[in-house]
């Protein structure tokens, strides 16, 4: 078994990344899922269709959901997402990067990916002074 993991975010944005991994990746080692959010969306009316989305990527070790802008609606879905009684743990500010070193990191439990997550993000920001 392994963590799955899910992408809620903004239209457009998750489903994109998901595309480029595996597309860079050819085969994602994880089970992963974006579910993009309408900007005029309403995370109580979007809960049923984004846990049917969680537990499409459940394989029983619980889920890492990445958002990409905390505060927003898709971070607020995914802290209801949370309170529903599969382990979940949340990481914002979604980027290739993160989304990468996840995949790298495939063998690690749900405790320790959100750590690689977030430092996926901060070791792809690098400023280049050419």
């Amino acid at each position: 078994m392994a963590v799955g993991i899910l992408l809620v975010t903004h239209e457009g944005i998750g489903s994109a990344l998901l595309a480029v991994a595996t597309r860079l990746l050819r085969q994602l080692p994880l089970r992963a899922e974006a579910f993009d959010v309408p900007f005029e969306g309403d995370a109580l009316a979007l809960l049923p269709a984004a846990s049917a989305a969680l537990r499409r990527v459940d394989g029983g070790d619980g889920v890492l959901v990445l958002t990409d802008l905390y505060g927003a609606t898709p971070s607020n879905l995914a802290a209801q997402l949370a309170r529903l009684g599969t382990p979940v743990r949340r990481v914002s500010a979604l980027s290739l990067p993160m989304l990468l070193r996840v995949m790298n990191y495939a063998e690690l439990g749900l405790d320790e990916l959100p750590r690689v997550a977030a430092a996926g993000t901060r070791n792809g920001a690098i400023i280049d002074d050419a």
